[in-house]
């Protein structure tokens, strides 16, 4: 359009009116008058695509305005759609896992509940019932902050763990998980933004993204899972509770100087902050 108006006006310049150049080369002048009415306000929407695709990459287009729509920006999804498709953001589906795209390595953190991380542990009852534990832990004083046990444990029954843990403890500004479809789950997903608690997921196939979770997770097995047979899930429930306790309370870290998490949380708080090991 751009292009026809200045071939219009430099034709003007030879035959005297816009209305002779268009006869000339047989254009409608409306079509050269003709403004857009669509307000441009495309820039932050295709922006905030942009943000959401890299936070969650298996997303498509239904889902990415499900979540334009959570934050306020009031569109249609043909709308997203056209921009999703401008950004260049189709998702394809994949057989075989593949390189997902490269995110920003987090940096160490330095203070207590600025960062936690999340996963999940199976194992079986005596009765070859399998079970699952919902793990959670800080990074910073690597306490344990929970452990949720129960045959099927939701994202809506993360979303709920973590609100009891926000009227006991607080929320921490970042939460660290695998792809898993619990963290994923739009239950988890508006809880996160409710709160105002960032979700940040590490590559597919890259566990190593999330090595102090996976660390605990080889401690609690090791020390408790394999050392157990559960009779029962409140069984379950209360051997894994008291190992926790001993875990955070009695347990001897090596990255912190051979001090048991919650005692160096409390020096920590008090002041007395100890050099972290990696």
């Amino acid at each position: 359009m751009e292009q026809r108006r200045t071939i219009v006006t430099e034709i003007k310049a030879t035959a005297g009116s816009e209305r002779t150049a268009c006869r000339w080369l047989g254009w409608r002048r409306s079509s050269v008058r003709y403004v857009p009415q669509r307000p441009v306000a495309d820039a932050p929407i295709r922006a905030r695509l942009r943000e959401l695709a890299e936070q969650h990459p298996r997303w498509g287009s239904p889902l990415l305005g499900w979540r334009l729509r959570q934050d306020g920006l009031v569109i249609n999804q043909k709308r997203v759609r056209r921009l999703y498709r401008l950004e260049g953001l189709a998702v394809r589906r994949q057989r075989r896992k593949r390189v997902a795209r490269a995110r920003v390595v987090l940096p160490l953190v330095h203070a207590p509940d600025v960062r936690w991380a999340m996963d999940f542990v199976r194992d079986t009852l005596s009765d070859g019932r399998a079970f699952r534990a919902l793990t959670i832990m800080d990074q910073c004083t690597r306490e344990c902050v929970a452990i949720e046990v129960g045959v099927s444990v939701s994202g809506h029954r993360v979303a709920q763990v973590l609100d009891g843990l926000r009227t006991t403890r607080g929320l921490p500004t970042q939460i660290v998980v695998d792809n898993g479809p619990e963290f994923q789950s739009r239950a988890l997903d508006a809880w996160a933004h409710l709160r105002g608690v960032q979700l940040h997921f590490i590559r597919p196939g890259h566990p190593v993204e999330n090595a102090f979770i996976e660390s605990f997770n080889g401690r609690l097995r090791d020390e408790c899972l394999n050392q157990h047979w559960f009779r029962s899930l409140p069984d379950a429930r209360e051997r894994i509770a008291a190992w926790r306790e001993h875990y955070n309370t009695a347990r001897p870290h090596s990255a912190l100087q051979q001090v048991p998490p919650s005692v160096f949380a409390r020096q920590f708080r008090a002041g007395q902050p100890m050099r972290l090991s990696a």
